[in-house]
């Protein structure tokens, strides 16, 4: 890479991490965080001015040493006890604001990344991108949960470090120059003087430092956005084993899952080696580096202090103000490896909100919700890799037409169920729909905790009486559940396939919606039970002035029904570019 193309690297990564920052310190509450991070920057500034104090102490503290000179050496005991005390209580309350800025902004930013990622369906949409679109972020609930944790931490840290590091610089660099002394040298037959010579020496140390440092430890920024990122799929697999744990059970599925996760972790641990080896070399080099900068400021004026034109006070105040400038101008080194993982995380934060920022802009069927009844207008489905399912569809059903969607499996039925819910982002065309509508799907879900607040889900149960809450269980065929309203529990772990199918109807007796679409809602039933329930469900719809559409392979289900929308695949030869054709009766 040339140094131009570095150049926009670096500004590249600066402005992801800038647009990143901003928006707290810009949000409603952006007086607090700004109150508490001048707060931090005041307490950084009175560290360095108490470690200017404590550098001046080194001299006078060691020539009383050398001079034997008792009273002194007992006031600069007491002058260090206050000191100390001071460091202290700045260093503590530096701690408890910076950790206290670092929760509020990670609590504001979670918040914010919640929204961008619940909003319009954007955690669908992703899902469903995520195996045709290179550019879909992965594992979002690894970014939410552990990058903003990490930039947040980072951040701060790194940020007000490297803030102490220039100011401390900036103090010190003036009390080493005087310091310093002249360094005469003769070179070609002339004699030359070069003034603040440890000044000189520390940066020469420090630049070589850093940029050996950037060329061992660059690296690591890749490495680390792929540890994040292999992490984060191995934990996910697990979490599928966790939810998916009594279909692998009943399968025997358990050394395909180990295989499976033991195939994962391989990654990982191949990864972190990688990574491992990148760290090593640089903690070699850092060692080194460090071990040298102890001795190095006490050789380079030890000739001075022999000669007898400084004291041992003078040399150790030397000593301790070259590490002060050496710490400052070595803060890039030292903390590369923590700026490595601050710019993986940037980046994978980054290329989270624009995987948001792409689902929230992807074009989506005109969606109505108005009036009573369903219609569609040249309307076409695909799959997330393009494929046409159907194209050129144009349908109607009115209050009362109970209509049953049929025809083999993949060939778009629940597909075109989620275009009338407007959630396929795969689709293009026009879609009326009845406001008063409510979907069952097939495999439904349910938020652990009281059975009541799965029951009334997304609403809050409080908004029904116990009463109604029980009516709907019975009128659903789950009396048994009726008096256990307040029990919790994992309900989509703990009830059977039948019994989750029953309670998701009864979310629909609850609620009573004018319009049911039901997408193999009785499938795991038997035909006694899927009688009963449709015949309630269709006295519902008719009552409440509407209609019911379904999908269902069940010959018994056309009972139900007076239309019958059928979905077969498309003739060879009929040019239409879909695989499949609907045709109603």
């Amino acid at each position: 890479m040339n140094t131009l193309a570095r150049i926009h690297t670096v500004q590249g990564a600066a402005r992801k991490i800038w647009a990143l920052t901003t928006p707290y310190f810009s949000s409603e509450e952006k007086w607090k965080a700004r109150g508490m991070l001048a707060a931090i920057v005041i307490l950084n500034l009175a560290s360095v001015y108490m470690l200017v104090l404590m550098n001046e102490w080194n001299r006078v503290f060691y020539d009383a040493l050398q001079e034997k000179d008792q009273p002194v050496f007992w006031a600069q005991v007491w002058r260090f006890t206050y000191l100390a005390f001071g460091l202290i209580v700045i260093g503590v309350y530096k701690f408890y604001l910076t950790q206290l800025l670092e929760v509020r902004w990670r609590a504001w930013m979670t918040t914010h990344y919640l929204d961008r990622w619940l909003t319009g369906q954007a955690f669908y949409r992703m899902e469903l991108g995520r195996f045709s679109n290179a550019g879909i972020a992965d594992n979002p609930d690894q970014r939410i949960q552990e990058d903003l944790r990490l930039f947040t931490d980072y951040s701060l840290r790194l940020t007000l470090g490297l803030m102490n590091a220039l100011v401390t610089l900036v103090t010190f660099v003036g009390i080493l120059w005087s310091l310093s002394g002249n360094f005469t040298f003769d070179f070609g037959g002339s004699t030359y003087v070069l003034h603040g010579f440890m000044v000189w020496a520390a940066l020469a140390y420090c630049i070589a430092g850093s940029v050996i440092t950037h060329y061992i430890g660059r690296p690591q920024i890749r490495l680390n956005f792929e540890q994040q990122r292999l992490e984060a799929n191995f934990r996910h697999h697990m979490i599928r084993v966790r939810e998916y744990s009594e279909a692998i059970a009943l399968d025997k599925g358990e050394k395909v899952e180990q295989a499976h996760l033991e195939l994962r972790f391989g990654a990982v641990l191949a990864n972190y080696l990688r990574l491992l080896r990148a760290r090593k070399n640089l903690i070699w080099f850092n060692l080194f580096f460090g071990q040298a900068a102890i001795i190095f400021p006490l050789v380079v004026p030890a000739q001075r202090y022999f000669s007898g034109a400084i004291q041992l006070g003078v040399l150790m105040q030397i000593s301790s103000t070259f590490g002060s400038v050496q710490d400052s101008l070595a803060w890039f080194a030292d903390n590369y490896a923590e700026l490595a993982v601050w710019r993986a995380t940037a980046d994978r934060l980054t290329s989270f909100e624009d995987s948001v920022q792409a689902q929230a802009t992807a074009a989506m069927p005109a969606m109505a919700r108005t009036g009573n009844d369903l219609a569609a207008q040249d309307l076409t489905l695909a799959l997330p890799d393009g494929t046409q399912l159907l194209s050129g569809l144009t349908l109607a059903a009115q209050a009362g037409d109970n209509v049953l969607i049929q025809g083999p499996s993949g060939s778009g039925k629940s597909t075109l169920f989620r275009a009338f819910s407007g959630i396929w982002p795969f689709a293009k065309g026009r879609i009326d729909m009845p406001a008063d509508t409510m979907s069952i799907p097939q495999n439904p879900y349910f938020p652990d905790g009281p059975l009541r607040e799965a029951l009334a889900y997304p609403e809050p149960a409080s908004r029904y009486s116990d009463d109604e809450l029980r009516k709907a269980l019975d009128d659903a065929l789950l009396p048994q559940l009726a008096s256990r309203l307040d029990d919790q529990d994992a309900w989509t772990q703990k009830l059977s396939g039948g019994e989750r199918q029953r309670l998701a109807i009864a979310r629909v007796f609850l609620k009573q919606p004018a319009w049911v679409l039901a997408d193999e809602a009785t499938s795991a039933l038997d035909e006694p039970a899927e009688q009963a329930l449709y015949t309630r469900l269709v006295d519902m719809v008719k009552h409440n002035g509407g209609s019911l559409v379904s999908i269902g392979h069940r010959p018994a289900l056309a009972a139900f029904h007076s239309k019958r929308w059928t979905i077969a695949p498309q003739p060879q030869g009929a040019g239409a570019g879909a695989r499949f054709r609907l045709s109603m009766a």
